[in-house]
């Protein structure tokens, strides 16, 4: 019996029409608006679905807007009606790099260098990639011994001493001070770098205290105190301070919730995730951090964070920010009234508050679970429930949302996660709140920032928008490997 694709019949208009529609597509990437040429390729396939190119463009476009799920999809469709398409591999690699699935993208690096030997591109991709997946085999293989160091406890601080050419912010008797906090944002507006010593003793000390933390935590708010809320950050240190600009500096009387990826991407998250870091050590009770999808350790290597923090500090200070995002909680509760996660809502129906305080969160995100779906689900506008556009999590609908607020007795939820136009989004009947704090993110998508303001009498949400500020001429993914030449 044939394997082979059978070509579905088209005719010459339609096969005409298709090809202008991915004419419109193309333009419409160059210009960077994604989900125009998604939609645009998606045409070109409904007039003429056997043209592998149209699938490996929507799957490119997929991957600018980070549904990798679908762009791996459209990749292994593009492979199917061209076994010789290498652009098809390319994107599904991608795709696969992008999930954190090492191993199968090394395979289709392998297929390109044995079908292009010459390809100095192509032999570098797949150097690299079987880097990452041998350095994976050789960390799972000495994680057996339950008895290994952890990298907190290797950190020799007394061994670090202040240089005297050192002109930055300095602790006072090893705390963290309003003032520190004042000098080391104006610091960082600078350029300038915490001195080593300073930055090891905030990780530590924020690790410390993350352990203690259950993984919900439950934050009362008074009838008229404010409460803000931010969604990514992404290192658009820049954009951060304007937030504080506009908004006030955090403080006992002006708290905030930081709900996830705090880091990768913008070239800055070293200065974002120390001035965040700094804030939740001078306020415990009144400054709130969440983890993100992008608090891991595959998303650090892919995106960024993972280069930057080495090239800024140490391979060691890398790991330790592993061990210390390992240990962020997971979401938080207002007035016992709103949820805040980073992600979503789940693929079971009967998920409790209290099974969320109790999940076990000390590891890298799991590809399936509450764990997963708390940090990558998305909502959707129909009912019921779909395998996710990102390939992790699922998609959940207004009746999923309705469902869960019932059952746990709250108003509604609020996540990010998700770039929105007007930096937020008011969905499933105003149950499922989207906020998303890094305008123009990536310097390329020209959407608004937001944050949330409420008050907890009411707990009304109330948004203020802004546009990306001015920062130094550092690209977006300036510090990932080599394997961000995939992504672009």
């Amino acid at each position: 019996m044939s394997t082979e694709t059978q070509n579905v019949p088209v005719s010459p208009e339609d096969s005409q029409l298709a090809e202008i529609f991915k004419t419109e597509a193309n333009e419409a990437f160059k210009k960077q608006d994604f989900n125009s040429a998604i939609d645009l390729y998606t045409k070109a396939i409904e007039k003429n679905p056997n043209v592998a190119i149209y699938y490996s463009n929507r799957s490119f476009a997929y991957i600018k807007t980070e549904c990798f799920g679908y762009a791996l999809a459209d990749a292994s469709k593009s492979i199917e009606l061209d076994k010789s398409y290498i652009k098809g591999y390319y994107r599904r690699a991608t795709a696969h790099m992008s999930l954190g699935k090492f191993k199968e993208a090394l395979k289709d690096c392998e297929y390109v260098t044995k079908v292009r030997p010459n390809d100095k591109d192509a032999r570098m991709k797949y150097s690299e990639c079987n880097k990452i997946v041998k350095k994976m085999a050789f960390e799972k293989a000495i994680a057996v011994d339950d008895n290994k160091k952890c990298i907190a406890d290797s950190i020799n601080l007394d061994a670090m001493t202040i240089e005297d050419e050192y002109i930055g912010p300095k602790l006072e008797d090893n705390k963290i001070t309003l003032q520190f906090m004042k000098d080391l944002m104006k610091f960082y507006e600078n350029q300038g770098k915490l001195h080593r010593k300073y930055a090891y003793m905030i990780l530590l000390d924020i690790k410390t205290y993350f352990m203690k933390q259950p993984s919900l935590i439950d934050i009362p708010i008074g009838d008229d105190d404010k409460f803000t809320i931010c969604g990514d950050i992404h290192g658009q240190f820049y954009d951060l301070m304007n937030i504080f600009d506009l908004n006030g500096l955090p403080s006992e009387t002006n708290p905030y919730l930081f709900n996830g990826d705090f880091v990768d991407r913008g070239s800055f998250s070293v200065e974002c995730i120390f001035t965040l870091f700094g804030f939740k050590l001078l306020y415990p009770n009144h400054f709130f951090m969440s983890r993100g999808n992008h608090e891991s350790a595959t998303m650090n290597q892919m995106y960024g964070f993972d280069g930057e923090v080495k090239a800024k500090y140490t391979a060691q200070m890398a790991e330790l920010f592993t061990e210390v995002y390992n240990w962020l909680p997971l979401a938080h509760c207002l007035n016992k009234r709103v949820l805040v996660m980073h992600g979503g809502l789940f693929s079971r129906d009967d998920v409790t508050l209290d099974e969320i305080r109790q999940l076990e969160r000390n590891r890298q995100p799991p590809e399936d679970g509450p764990m997963c779906e708390l940090l990558w689900s998305d909502p959707q506008p129909q009912p019921g429930r779909a395998a996710s556009k990102r390939g992790v999590g699922c998609q959940f609908g207004p009746d999923v949302t309705r469902a869960f607020l019932e059952l746990n007795g709250l108003d509604y939820v609020v996540r990010s996660h998700e770039v929105k136009d007007d930096g937020y989004e008011v969905a499933h009947d105003g149950k499922c709140i989207t906020v998303f704090s890094a305008p123009n993110y990536c310097d390329t998508m020209g959407n608004l920032g937001a944050f949330i303001n409420l008050k907890g009498k009411d707990m009304i949400p109330k948004f203020t928008t802004y546009m990306a500020e001015p920062h130094p001429d550092v690209k977006p993914m300036a510090y990932a490997n080599a394997l961000s030449s995939f992504l672009c």
